[in-house]
């Protein structure tokens, strides 16, 4: 038996400047996700989980919680940008140009738009990334640019990974 070893994301020499990923996961929002993750980070806006409150708005309908939607599209980027993250330096230039709705299912892409050494880690380099979601519809919800610490290839923590018994 020959035993491969799985992904293990992009190292900082992997990265240049215009390429782009398309993110091989969607995800469908539901309902619970949007008054879950609304509870959780204490927002009161009933527009995120009063359907009757909402219901009285020109959406008609709850919105889901645009901290879910960084979030989620966030994740969705980690295989192909920071599966080997040092440190988040931070998100600018968020926008939010179409609203999401419970049911809607959301798609990503990350496009490299710098790239250069750590001035005082080795170890690293910092990256910055374009990063847009969009609906089933093509109707783009979000953009921002991420910019991040990769550990450079041989650089990073390694994964334990103890074999099966027998």
């Amino acid at each position: 038996m020959t035993i491969k070893p799985g992904w293990r994301g992009r190292f900082f020499e992997d990265f240049e400047v215009g390429d782009v990923y398309p993110h091989p996961l969607g995800r469908t929002i539901t309902r619970t996700d949007n008054i879950w993750f609304t509870l959780l980070t204490q927002n009161t806006a009933p527009i995120h989980f009063d359907a009757h409150y909402s219901a009285q708005t020109e959406f008609g309908q709850p919105l889901v919680d645009s901290t879910f939607t960084v979030a989620l599209v966030t994740g969705q980027s980690v295989t192909d940008v920071s599966q080997n993250v040092f440190a988040n330096l931070g998100w600018d230039e968020v926008r939010l140009p179409a609203p999401v709705f419970e049911g809607d299912t959301i798609y990503s892409q990350s496009e490299v738009i710098a790239k250069r050494e750590s001035r005082s880690r080795p170890n690293i380099g910092i990256v910055t990334v374009r990063t847009t979601g969009y609906k089933q519809d093509g109707t783009v919800v979000i953009t921002f640019k991420r910019t991040l610490m990769v550990f450079k290839r041989g650089e990073a923590p390694e994964i334990p990974r103890p074999r099966a018994a027998g």
